[in-house]
């Protein structure tokens, strides 16, 4: 049984432009599945971004050349001007570039201006009229925590461990939630909403270890700082990792096979189901995981999830669904 769609629209229509970026793609496209299922629920209309790139990666790109860096950004966000509507992504790195170039782009003209210089030349221009929007923010704004709830058919009898991550809240000058990036909530009343409890653990508002190109910098600082914070999360008694970012996802899910050989002698190794936004939204919505993307097959080895979802999958599998909303 799957849940009723939307139909009680707000004025404001529901369209944007979805930017898949490049961790989706190429490692986790079971988010791209689960979050375009989600949207034909939420009937949110997605526009393609016809010949989208990298956006350019924060912790990399603009280290290395940032009038290159802040270029590439705006051309990306271009091409949802020329649709019409908002970029909506759904990865903090994303959302960090692309929200940092549209911010320093619209007040600071002679950079607008140089940026457009280079774009001439591919015949695009910068105009500033499109927003960059993270998933969350479209979720907690447009959507709202009370909508949610009155679309859960399936109650999620679960202990969460939400991880935020670093490029949805900082800096936080720009962060469009209005909450203390210390101490944030939007992320955890969202998933609250689907009747799972938000689990309080040390350490909640740490890095996962892979941001500021730290994974690929150093490998042995960045699975140290996962391995910190998978000891938190299960001592505080997780059933999952929820996160909405997947490079996030990639170092808590992989992450747990990496930090195997850090481990204490005797240390029962991590196997902690981490789950994206939409997926769990889409279980207390009575979406069936299939189109969730969270079934994979048994000979198909050395891909994502390397952490097996199956767990969760079994707890939700016996939980009520019912016709009416919380």
């Amino acid at each position: 049984m799957e849940s009723e769609k939307i139909s009680d629209k707000s004025s404001k229509e529901l369209n944007y432009s979805l930017f898949l970026g490049c961790v989706i793609p190429n490692r986790y496209p079971m988010i791209e599945r689960a979050s375009r299922t989600l949207f034909d629920e939420l009937n949110i209309k997605v526009d393609e971004m016809e010949g989208a790139s990298c956006c350019p990666a924060p912790g990399v790109f603009r280290s290395v050349d940032k009038a290159m860096w802040l270029t590439v950004g705006a051309r990306n966000i271009n091409i949802a001007e020329q649709n019409h509507n908002d970029l909506l992504t759904l990865c903090n790195g994303c959302n960090g570039t692309l929200n940092e170039v549209d911010h320093q782009l619209k007040h600071n003209e002679e950079l607008k201006g140089r940026v457009n210089e280079v774009l001439s030349s591919v015949g695009r221009t910068y105009t500033g009229t499109s927003k960059v929007r993270h998933i969350m923010d479209v979720l907690y704004y447009d959507i709202g925590v009370e909508k949610i709830k009155s679309l859960v058919k399936r109650k999620l009898n679960l202990n969460v461990a939400v991880h935020y991550g670093c490029h949805i809240l900082k800096p936080a000058a720009i962060q469009v939630f209005g909450q203390d990036p210390d101490d944030p909530t939007f992320f955890d009343e969202i998933v609250e909403a689907t009747g799972a409890t938000s689990i309080i653990y040390r350490k909640k508002m740490m890095c996962c270890g892979a941001g500021g190109a730290v994974r690929t910098a150093n490998k042995s600082v960045s699975s140290h700082l996962t391995l910190e914070k998978l000891r938190e999360i299960r001592k505080a008694g997780a059933d999952c990792i929820v996160v909405c970012c997947p490079f996030c996802q990639l170092q808590y899910d992989l992450g747990q096979l990496e930090v195997a050989n850090l481990m204490d002698e005797g240390e029962v190794p991590f196997q902690i189901p981490v789950i994206y936004i939409t997926q769990l939204l889409g279980l207390a919505m009575g979406i069936e995981p299939e189109r969730l993307g969270m079934i994979k097959p048994a000979d198909m080895k050395g891909i994502s999830p390397f952490t097996s979802q199956d767990p969760i999958l079994e707890k939700v599998k016996n939980m009520p669904l019912t016709e009416g909303g919380n």
